[in-house]
């Protein structure tokens, strides 16, 4: 088990290397952060000057160099746009808005998708299941952005209930939750349903219903109880994939987390914010996947011993 675990983590920490690099050499072809900090009546020696100051002027492998070491020392470097700010500090404090967004969309996911998943399962081959497949089948297909912005305009636009933008209040909470959260609502409540005909069909339950007890109670506590096992593994990857899949939604609703800040920072070419972002969120996502292997290698021998 030492060695499965030791693997795995190699390979996590290779992962985000790799996406250091990638990330490194891919905003530095978005353009000159010196655009957005000098005026354009800038001299030349402005522009030295301001490029030795950020460590621009040095080569390439040099500044990757120096942004591994500082990563290493819990250092991300100064914000270019935040001055004075480290850019740590600047995803730190953007961070709690962000889970809170992820946490409630998680809830709206759960919500629709485990009570439909059960239902669609009871009902199998039906016209309630047809409904069910069709539910999932928008979930994957309607852009979270369109979505966004269709609820936008029904419930801010003309019917006034909910608030555009912003945090604050828990209405704020419900357009972007449910536009987050509806994207994963097919592949949980398609996994619910396979795990729950799975349980539908085992001796236990067919006692269960022999004894006399109310079909409620076979479905609701004896079957949904042992067909949970999927779903909840399932749900540390979905919270890692809200968490990094908020950008867009933060945007479009302004909300103030690590999405917008990454937006912002962008726009800034602020390579020390966009950096710090990705590699955080390479992070989130790589390792939910990396405790999920390790949870299936504790629960099965065989994939341990393979892999």
């Amino acid at each position: 088990m030492q060695r499965f675990i030791i693997i795995r983590v190699f390979h996590a920490a290779i992962a985000l290397l790799a996406i250091s690099l990638i990330i490194f050499m891919l905003i530095r072809v978005s353009g000159d952060p010196l655009d957005t900090l000098l005026d354009v009546d800038a001299t030349e020696e402005d522009f030295a000057r301001v490029r030795a100051h950020w460590g621009l002027d040095k080569p390439l492998h040099i500044q990757y160099l120096k942004y591994l070491g500082n990563i290493f020392t819990g250092k991300f470097g100064e914000s270019i746009r935040w001055q004075g700010q480290d850019a740590l500090d600047l995803l730190w404090l953007r961070l709690p808005a962000t889970l809170e967004l992820a946490l409630v969309a998680l809830f709206v996911s759960a919500l629709i998708a485990l009570p439909l998943g059960v239902i669609v399962a009871v009902k199998k081959d039906t016209g309630i299941d047809i409904a069910g497949k069709i539910v999932a089948f928008l979930g994957q297909s309607l852009p979270s952005f369109w979505l966004a912005l269709m609820l936008m305009w029904i419930f801010s636009v003309q019917l006034g209930w909910l608030p555009t933008s912003g945090r604050g209040s828990l209405s704020h909470l419900i357009l972007p939750g449910i536009s987050l959260g509806y994207f994963q609502v097919a592949a949980l409540m398609r996994l619910t349903r396979s795990s729950m005909l799975e349980v539908l069909d085992t001796e236990y339950v067919k006692l269960a219903r022999i004894k006399g007890l109310s079909e409620r109670s076979v479905i609701w506590k004896h079957c949904l109880r042992n067909a949970m096992t999927a779903p909840l593994t399932y749900f540390g990857l979905i919270l890692g994939g809200l968490m990094t899949g908020s950008v867009v939604i933060e945007t479009i609703f302004t909300w103030p987390g690590v999405g917008l800040l990454a937006i912002d920072a962008l726009r800034a070419k602020d390579f020390q914010v966009v950096q710090s972002v990705v590699i955080f969120f390479a992070a989130v996502f790589i390792v939910c996947n990396l405790i999920v292997d390790i949870l299936y290698a504790y629960l099965d021998p065989r994939i341990r011993y393979t892999s």
